[in-house]
């Protein structure tokens, strides 16, 4: 794991002395090494994480055996000894200097150019220079598990692993806020690509790479989610749980090839168990395993995770850590993510990074398994509501439950929030406790506008999806990718740490993508077949207990130790000196949660806080 920084800049706009004060501001993503390539208007620079190869002929950036290719690279592609093998095929008395996969991926470019891009079974974010054709490649990896920015002026190119590395030549680029981010953030929760908080400044797309030369910016997408969807589904229970549990064996092998000590993450969920076990199985010794606990008692899990790990006979860390430590993280949040983001999840990330770094310098995690096997209360919402009896009757349905308590509140909106335009992302909002569809008129005004679309129309499927599988695409193709991949990310990088995430292998989705949905939502048994496959190695009696997932009591610290943010994010004098947020809005916001008791609108409170903040400390 890696960062990676570069430029293309025919103008001279961008020259060394910007790559090397860009590169340095990545220094977290790679403490082991660091360069820079620069040749005329084109520069590379790498931060070097050390996970295959220690050696420094591994470093980069790295010339290709023929000198006319120049590559740096963050991620890990797993499978690159078998792609080792193709390129002998095609190349028998080519010599390897390093055992890195670098090394592999630079050379089999060099054969196959940018089609090497479906060859490659990882995460990554790759960036090439061809010397002899001045052209600049960058590809990213199918599902986004690697970060890429960049900045893109029709003339000049800055591209950059965080965006932190970007707004380090500020001097040189007049950042300026984007209002289309601003419906999104207050939506979702997050910025989801290709906006970001920035004029000009985009997340790359997802499966795509580009060519980028004196005569123009060329930008293919090679893989498609929904192009991955098929006509028919697999119905056989007995043949599809023997391919899954193959799947998942396979992936977790190929995430388990490392040079440097390495665990996971075990929260003792179904998930990170199963990732758990399966890697246990393999191993000839103990794996190393990490979970946190924390002292309130309602968000505390991590006696599950003890349970799982002592039946597994893992080399088992738990970490206590105190309400203080999670508070001291939020004041440096807007630091490590570069733009506004509401996930407070990523407190509890960054604390288990932490001090997993301490053990260990890779991790494997969970993430994946609720998107593809629809694990979340919002896939089974998005069935109830898609009743046509039920959606004749939202409207009564929704003021009974708003005469009722917090939670029959919560619920309501709900049935409020019902839109046939953006179905999919007001039933996610309203599963976060955010703004729904029509609540951002009000608190935003004109920047709410109504062709906005949070989940783009699908087009030219093989077959029709039902409402609990677009809701669980929805979740795979925008939350996944944009909120729990990038929070993984930044907080495991923050300290350091590559985390690498099994169930996310290519392979694995496109079988969770034409698998029949009622062997993932059985009856009110979620993630049903991955249950199954996770039951050959953990009793299923260790999992019969409620889903409650990675928190924090937010809603209690907006009404105690961090009330002082409230008090000072969301006031008039703020609303009028950003005059995004208006005021009269937000103040019902306020009256609602801090006088009227009704704690679900924690989160609302907080987006605009968030968002507040981060505008003072950057515009």
């Amino acid at each position: 794991m890696c960062g990676i920084t570069g430029y293309f800049s025919p103008s001279g706009k961008f020259n060394d002395q910007h790559l090397v004060k860009a590169n340095n501001s990545l220094t977290h993503r790679g403490p082991d090494a660091g360069g820079v390539y620069y040749e005329g208007f084109v520069g590379l620079g790498h931060r070097r994480l050390s996970i295959l190869d220690l050696s420094e002929t591994a470093n980069q950036p790295m010339l290709s055996a023929n000198n006319r290719f120049v590559m740096v690279y963050n991620g890990e592609v797993y499978n690159f000894n078998e792609i080792k093998q193709e390129i002998l095929k095609y190349r028998p008395d080519a010599k390897f200097k390093t055992s890195s996969d670098t090394e592999i991926i630079l050379e089999a470019f060099s054969l196959w150019r940018e089609n090497i891009v479906n060859m490659l079974n990882g995460m990554f974010a790759i960036a090439i220079y061809d010397k002899d054709n001045g052209a600049l490649y960058i590809l990213r990896d199918r599902l986004g598990i690697k970060p890429i920015y960049f900045y893109w002026d029709e003339k000049d190119f800055f591209f950059a692993s965080e965006l932190k590395a970007i707004k380090a030549i500020r001097d040189v680029i007049q950042l300026e806020l984007n209002p289309e981010a601003i419906p999104y953030f207050f939506h979702l929760g997050f910025i989801p690509e290709p906006h970001s908080i920035y004029k000009n400044v985009y997340k790359f797309p997802t499966g795509s790479y580009l060519k980028l030369n004196k005569h123009g910016f060329e930008l293919i997408s090679y893989w498609e989610p929904a192009s991955k969807i098929t006509k028919e589904v697999l119905n056989d229970e007995v043949k599809a749980k023997q391919q899954l549990k193959d799947l998942v064996i396979s992936s977790v092998k190929y995430r388990m090839i490392s040079d440097v000590p390495f665990g996971t993450f075990l929260s003792g969920g179904i998930d990170s168990s199963l990732v758990t076990a399966v890697a246990q199985s393999i191993s000839s010794a103990p794996i190393k395993t990490f979970s946190i606990g924390l002292n309130e008692k309602d968000h505390n899990e991590s006696h599950f995770a003890e349970q799982v790990a002592t039946y597994l006979k893992t080399d088992h860390h738990t970490f206590n850590v105190s309400q203080q430590d999670a508070l001291d993280l939020v004041a440096d949040l807007d630091n490590i993510y570069d733009e506004p983001y509401a996930d407070t999840s990523a407190i509890p990330t960054l604390m288990v990074s932490k001090l997993a770094r301490k053990h260990v310098t890779m991790t494997l995690s969970g993430d994946g398994g609720d998107e593809l096997f629809m694990g979340y209360g919002a896939h089974i919402w998005a069935q109830r509501l898609s009743n046509p009896f039920i959606s004749a009757l939202r409207g009564p349905i929704n003021l009974a439950l708003g005469m009722g308590n917090n939670r029959t509140q919560r619920v309501a909106n709900l049935f409020k929030s019902y839109s046939t335009t953006n179905f999919e992302s007001n039933i996610f909002s309203q599963e976060q406790n955010l703004f729904y569809e029509k609540e951002l008129h009000l608190l935003i005004g004109d920047l709410a506008a109504e062709t906005i679309k949070y989940f783009p129309e699908l087009k030219d499927l093989k077959r029709k999806l039902s409402p609990t599988e677009m809701q669980a695409f929805f979740d795979f193709t925008v939350y996944l990718k944009d909120d729990l991949l990038v929070k993984v990310d930044r907080a495991t990088m923050k300290h350091s740490l590559e985390t690498r995430v099994p169930l996310l292998d290519y392979r694995i989705v496109e079988f969770a993508f034409n698998l029949n949905e009622k062997l993932k939502l059985k009856g009110n048994v979620s993630k049903y077949l991955l249950k199954e496959v996770l039951y050959d190695y953990v009793p299923r009696a260790y999992f019969d207990r409620p889903k409650k997932g990675f928190s924090v009591p937010m809603y209690q610290w907006l009404k105690k130790d961090l009330k002082v943010y409230a008090e000072k994010y969301v006031t008039q004098a703020m609303c009028e000196r950003y005059g995004i947020v208006k005021w009269n809005y937000a103040k019902q916001v306020m009256d609602h949660f801090y006088k009227d008791g009704q704690d679900y609108y924690y989160n609302r409170v907080w987006l605009i806080i968030c968002l507040h903040k981060y505008m003072e400390l950057n515009f």
